[in-house]
């Protein structure tokens, strides 16, 4: 690490921190050289997730990609805010564990990983996304996904 003022790299570490959820370490340096403190952060680097599409385009996952198309779904329902926070970090971290070795997932994986948990968030959100991502195209379809919800046979995988 070098000196932000002197540009040496002969320092000493003052103090360590972990953040609140132990990503990111904070250290307090001296540069002795120069006497200079300043701060470095260090955090772990991981490999992005890679979505494949249906068209076997290839991206990089976006969490708030599916925010968006979640926060359309909830719409006018009332979902306190904090409720979907945590329902975007279950599918985050749902989304890592998916990922295969080589951090890959399909697109209809996170369609999956998604609909699960806004099945239980509430059954509106769930048909309203439901009816985008199984493209629904006429009125039969949103009726036999709402029986099957009313029956207790749908439940995502």
């Amino acid at each position: 690490m070098r000196c932000p003022k002197c540009r040496s790299s002969n320092n000493k570490v003052l103090e360590s921190r972990t953040n609140s959820d132990g990503s990111q370490i904070r250290r307090r340096r001296m540069c002795l050289n120069c006497n200079h403190r300043f701060t470095s952060y260090e955090r772990i680097e991981e490999r992005p997730i890679i979505v494949i599409k249906k068209d076997g385009r290839r991206q990089s996952f976006d969490i708030s990609k599916v925010e968006r198309g979640i926060r359309t779904s909830i719409e006018k329902l009332d979902i306190p805010e904090a409720k979907l926070t945590s329902v975007l970090n279950r599918i985050e971290e749902n989304v890592q564990n998916c990922a295969s070795s080589n951090n890959t997932i399909t697109s209809r994986e996170v369609g999956e990983l998604t609909l699960k948990e806004l099945y239980d968030l509430s059954p509106v959100a769930y048909v309203r996304f439901a009816s985008v991502y199984r493209a629904f195209d006429n009125v039969g379809q949103f009726a036999d996904e709402i029986r099957k919800i009313e029956e207790g046979t749908r439940r995502p995988t």
